[in-house]
C-alpha cells in the first residue's frame, strides 16, 4: 500500500511536470521543492531500516532537494553545474548504500554505461564546452550508481537481461530500473541543453526529464529496498 507521503510525492510530481510543460514556473517553485522531503519523511518513518542506512539515504535526499531547487531554472548554466554537484553527492550516497548490500561493479553491466558516458562526454565537449567538465564528472557518479543498482547480488531472484535486473515483487529488483530512468532523465538534460531551440521543444523535453526523474526517485528511495 502506498503511504500518504509517497502519494503526496506523486501529486507534487504531477504538478511539477505540468508546471514545466506549460511554462508555469510558480507551480514548479511550489511543488518541486516538496518532492524529496516527502520521500524523506516516508524513509524517516520506516522502522525496519538500519539507522546508518536511513541517515545516508536521508542525506542523499537532502542533496537532491538542493539540486531540485537549483534546476528549476535549467537554462542557467551556473545553476545547472551547481545542481549537478548536489546530485553527485546524492548518487554517491546511493552507490554507498548498494555497496553495503553487496553490490559490485561487473564488467558486463558497466561496459554499456561507460560507453554511454564517453559518448555524452564527447558530445558535450563538442557542443557545450562550458558545462562539459562538471557534467562529465557528475556522469561518472551516475554511471557508478547505475552499475551497482543492476548487480544481480542486490536481487538474487530477479532475472538480469542485458545488464538490467527485471523488476518483480522484490523492491530491490526495481533499483536497476530506477537507475536507468535516472540515466535517461540526465541524458535528456544534455540533449535539451544542446539541441532544443524553441520554447515548445524545451518545455516538452523538460516535462519528460522531470517525469522520468520522479519515477526514478520513487523506485530508488523505496524503504523496503533498503531494509
Amino acid at each position: 500500500m502506498v503511504s500518504a507521503f509517497r502519494a503526496g510525492f506523486l501529486a507534487a510530481a504531477a504538478v511539477t511536470v505540468y508546471g514545466a510543460v506549460t511554462g508555469r514556473d510558480r507551480l514548479q517553485w511550489v511543488a518541486k521543492p516538496l518532492l524529496m522531503p516527502l520521500l524523506a519523511v516516508d524513509v524517516a518513518r520506516d522502522t525496519e531500516m538500519a539507522d546508518a542506512d536511513r541517515k545516508l539515504l536521508l542525506g542523499s535526499l537532502a542533496a537532491a532537494t538542493v539540486g531540485d531547487i537549483l534546476l528549476i531554472d535549467p537554462d542557467d548554466d551556473r545553476r545547472l553545474i551547481a545542481g549537478a554537484s548536489s546530485f553527485a553527492l546524492m548518487q554517491t550516497g546511493y552507490a554507498t548504500l548498494w555497496r553495503r548490500r553487496g553490490a559490485r561493479a561487473r564488467a558486463a553491466i558497466a561496459g554499456p554505461r561507460v560507453g554511454a558516458w564517453l559518448g555524452a562526454a564527447a558530445l558535450m565537449r563538442a557542443k557545450a564546452p562550458s558545462v562539459a567538465l562538471p557534467l562529465t564528472a557528475y556522469g561518472a557518479t551516475l554511471g557508478t550508481a547505475a552499475t551497482l543498482a543492476s548487480d544481480p547480488e542486490l536481487a538474487s531472484d530477479a532475472k538480469n537481461v542485458a545488464g538490467l535486473n527485471i523488476p518483480n515483487a522484490d523492491p530491490r529488483s526495481r533499483l536497476g530500473l530506477g537507475a536507468l530512468l535516472f540515466t535517461l532523465s540526465d541524458g535528456l538534460i544534455v540533449l535539451r541543453r544542446i539541441f532544443a531551440r524553441t520554447n515548445a521543444s524545451r518545455r516538452a523535453t523538460e516535462g519528460v526529464i522531470l517525469g522520468t526523474y520522479a519515477a526514478a526517485q520513487y523506485l530508488l528511495t523505496d524503504p523496503r529496498a533498503h531494509r
